[in-house]
């Protein structure tokens, strides 16, 4: 039970994380969408991603790996679905200049702002899990 109120923590401070750093995340109803949406990232990180993981086996192998994007993709579209007031639109990232580190604004349409989003929420939450341990 401890384990699953973390990574509904986690997946909810992820959402809200992701939506401040980009545009494109729409709650329609503010907080108790986010919490809605928390809930379904949820459940679908523990009960869709493993049954398409399996499925995608195949290309997972030959890739190495680098194709389990999918799978957090296809969960993220089917949170869309399911929780009333979450959209996504275009993923829209504005640019990041430091000293150190210059990265460019640029913008994703369509189901490449669902694959941009689950890249940025497993980069978020795999931080915040090793924060976390």
């Amino acid at each position: 039970m401890k384990t699953l109120v973390r990574h509904y923590v986690i997946d909810t401070v992820a959402l809200y994380l992701a939506s401040t750093v980009t545009s494109g995340l729409i709650f329609a109803e503010g907080v108790k969408t986010l919490l809605l949406a928390g809930v379904g990232l949820l459940s679908a990180s523990l009960v869709v991603r493993p049954l398409i993981n399996l499925l995608i086996l195949p290309l997972n192998l030959i890739t190495f790996g680098l194709f389990k994007w999918v799978s957090s993709a296809v969960a993220l579209y089917l949170v869309t679905l399911v929780v009333p007031g979450f959209k996504i639109g275009n993923f829209v990232f504005l640019g990041l200049a430091s000293g150190w580190l210059g990265i460019p604004s640029f913008s994703l349409d369509g189901i490449l702002a669902y694959v941009g989003f689950s890249f940025l929420l497993s980069l978020i939450t795999s931080l915040m899990h090793w924060l976390v341990k």
